[in-house]
């Protein structure tokens, strides 16, 4: 395979000069399934687990290859594996909060151009949803493209495509139904070669058939959404990086339910840069927007030009990224305390002579 088509350039390879100076290899991350591996390497397609030093020094899962990764590797002589030694910087990398009640992140994907944020244009369509992962996308360091599909099942496609251009005013939008082949040529322009996709959205907005269109064939099964509730279902269940015909690799992901905030600071000014700018003329500095004279953000809401309910969905999602920075900061204060408590105690068991 040619590493270029698998999307290799300069930022990656300043980094990895050291490593091929020792003899090591690069690849990369195609599938990841409880901690095994399928490669794209110049050797073609390779197995992989990570190497026990790698394994025994990772702090947590982000330590570990995610779907898009660079990865420093050594090939097994005669056979197709491979031992995965380190992790490339990353050029960009999509993140949510871990499901459940522990603070901990969860790689999405990872050296990511552009990404296709997938919405129904059936019962599914949410403009607050849409906010949410946007704030994801800008802090990722990759493009958005906002995609609603299903427009055959919808006679107000102009107005729901008003509604998000209200929302991110310089974001591409494109209206398609993917099952219908209608609309799809629209997607070419960003999966040229060597550039890398990824598909994020809720389940059963459509993404494994996007794909399939893409590809040109069924290579990702289709469930259609439930009946009575609308709600998708799960079909694709796991992270895979697929090479197209047109020399553009696509990232298909699992549909998400619970699409929770890690890290989002620019992101977060990136998707609500209308209501940021407007705080930016409040009286006083400090405003809250709430009963402060002088506040520009309220006589926005009383005039019309701010819509209420995305004023409210800013409050919300910036209390969340408050709180989940709060609980950042404690973990990482706690391991390094933990770090430090584990050094002591090696030097109370190994003295210097």
């Amino acid at each position: 395979m040619n590493l270029e088509l698998l999307g290799w350039n300069s930022f990656f390879a300043k980094n990895c000069n050291s490593h091929l100076q020792q003899g090591y290899t690069v690849g990369r991350v195609a599938i990841e399934q409880k901690n095994a591996y399928i490669l794209y390497t110049e050797l073609g397609e390779l197995s992989a687990e990570v190497s026990g030093k790698m394994r025994y020094q990772a702090s947590g899962r982000k330590d570990f290859p995610a779907v898009g990764d660079w990865v420093v590797i050594s090939v097994t002589n005669g056979e197709p594996r491979a031992t995965i030694h380190d992790i490339l910087p990353r050029k960009s990398k999509f993140s949510r909060k871990a499901a459940g009640a522990q603070t901990e992140e969860q790689i999405v994907a990872t050296n990511i151009d552009t990404v296709f944020l997938v919405s129904g244009l059936d019962l599914d369509f949410n403009v607050r949803r849409i906010e949410r992962y946007l704030i994801l996308v800008w802090e990722s360091g990759a493009n958005p493209v906002i995609i609603l599909n299903k427009a055959d099942l919808c006679d107000r496609v102009e107005q729901r495509k008003a509604e998000v251009e209200a929302i991110a005013p310089c974001v591409p939008i494109i209206a398609l139904s993917a099952i219908e082949n209608q609309g799809i040529d629209a997607l070419t322009a960003y999966l040229g070669a060597g550039q890398t996709v990824a598909l994020i959205g809720s389940s059963g907005v459509g993404k494994s058939t996007i794909t399939n269109q893409l590809v040109g064939s069924q290579i990702q099964a289709i469930q259609s959404v439930r009946l009575g509730d609308n709600r998708g279902r799960h079909t694709t269940t796991y992270r895979e990086l697929i090479v197209l015909p047109s020399g553009g690799l696509l990232m298909d992901t699992p549909g998400m339910r619970e699409i929770q905030m890690w890290n989002g600071s620019e992101g977060f000014q990136e998707t609500f840069t209308d209501i940021n700018t407007l705080a930016q003329q409040c009286r006083f500095r400090d405003c809250k927007h709430s009963n402060e004279p002088g506040c520009a953000v309220q006589e926005a809401l009383f005039d019309g030009t701010l819509d209420e309910q995305r004023f409210r969905n800013y409050q919300k999602l910036q209390a969340e990224l408050a709180y989940n920075n709060r609980k950042q900061d404690q973990k990482a204060s706690l391991a390094e305390k933990e770090k430090w408590k584990k050094i002591h105690k090696a030097m109370r068991n190994n003295p210097k002579r």
